[in-house]
């Protein structure tokens, strides 16, 4: 009995502790977002924070449209935060058994714009997921016709092509449509209730205007079909239970968990000189849509998303389960990222490059 109730005891003094910590955060916000929002001309900012795989705060402040205060379920163009949405469904279709990270996609779709280059059979899921397609990142750069830059696999570009290459495949391979794959694999099981790929009805009255750099209002845009690499729509808390998910593995194997976590292209020494003296970490590349980071207190997975008028951005420790969600409607958005991430006692070393990299 003894036993017992000293480890009810310890746990209360545990769950006391995160209270203590979470209001100390909030305080923290509630005393600097308002100035960083109008500083920077952003009208809102939605918050959720991951302490050991949990969810244990969600906030928002400022504007979501001119009418409107943001809050809760106020809903986010999330813009490249989509990719990681749609490299959880294809993860767990890889983990299903269904295709593998290296299978030649050519044997099931080919763009009728590549069908006679013989490197499009160099095309795999790893590849696309780590933005080594040789695609620019959207084919309009490109004459609105896809054409491959350099030979896939051979080094890093950005590209949402690459994405959408990837979702074409698995929607030939499975016989079913993205948005349909996206909701019995991952957002129906995770009760991502407030997440889509495409306006619905329940949108209304629910969506962040975005602004432009000066805070002016711009009108909001929506797919007419589902994006792989951008345009999805969420709120804070729902990518967090995403983020939650990554962490816990669910209904990804180990082998596939251990290729997400892994850095699977090498980018320190592009991305390192841009950073001061000191910053740079032990390992930096790209992993499975997520951006690796091995800093001094573990490995991070980040990503980030930005279209006209919205700036949206990510991370998950996958060994702490420590993590946040900030979504903004204004286009000077990452300007206080890393102040929030501050407040929210995040990774020092995480903070101070992005303060870096985002002034």
């Amino acid at each position: 009995m003894r036993c017992l109730i000293a480890r009810l005891l310890g746990s209360l003094s545990c769950l006391l502790i995160i209270q203590s910590l979470a209001q100390a955060q909030e305080a923290r916000l509630d005393r600097d977002i308002p100035l960083l929002l109008s500083e920077n001309h952003v009208p809102s900012v939605s918050i959720a924070q991951i302490r050991n795989g949990k969810i244990v705060l969600l906030c928002a402040y400022g504007q979501q449209d001119p009418t409107t205060p943001a809050n809760k379920q106020t809903l986010y163009n999330i813009a490249s935060l989509t990719k990681p949405i749609t490299a959880q469904v294809a993860m767990r279709l890889i983990s299903q058994g269904a295709f593998a990270l290296d299978d030649q996609m050519y044997t099931v779709w080919t763009d009728p714009d590549v069908a006679t280059d013989e490197r499009r059979k160099l095309l795999t899921p790893r590849i696309a997921l780590t933005h080594q397609t040789g695609f620019a990142n959207w084919r309009s750069m490109t004459g609105d016709k896809l054409t491959f830059r350099f030979t896939p696999g051979t080094r890093f570009s950005y590209s949402g092509e690459g994405f959408e290459y990837l979702a074409r495949f698995m929607e030939k391979k499975t016989g079913d449509s993205l948005d349909r794959m996206a909701q019995q694999l991952v957002f129906d099981p995770l009760a991502m209730h407030d997440t889509a790929f495409t306006y619905k009805p329940w949108f209304q009255g629910r969506v962040a205007s975005p602004a432009n750099a000066q805070g002016q209002w711009m009108l909001a845009h929506f797919s007419e079909h589902p994006v792989s690499a951008d345009m999805v729509y969420t709120t804070a808390r729902d990518y967090a239970l995403l983020l939650q998910a990554v962490f816990q593995n669910r209904d990804v194997s180990s082998e596939v968990a251990h290729e997400r976590d892994k850095i699977q292209i090498d980018l320190k020494s592009e991305m390192c000189p841009k950073l001061p003296a000191g910053l740079c970490p032990e390992g930096l590349g790209s992993g499975l849509s997520w951006q690796v980071l091995h800093l001094e207190d573990g490995t991070v997975l980040m990503h980030t998303g930005h279209d006209p008028g919205v700036y949206s951005f990510a991370f998950i420790s996958p060994g702490k389960g420590f993590g946040a969600v900030i979504l903004t409607n204004g286009e000077n958005g990452r300007k206080i990222v890393p102040t929030i991430l501050r407040d929210l006692n995040s990774p020092k070393q995480l903070t101070e490059m992005l303060e870096a990299v985002f002034k």
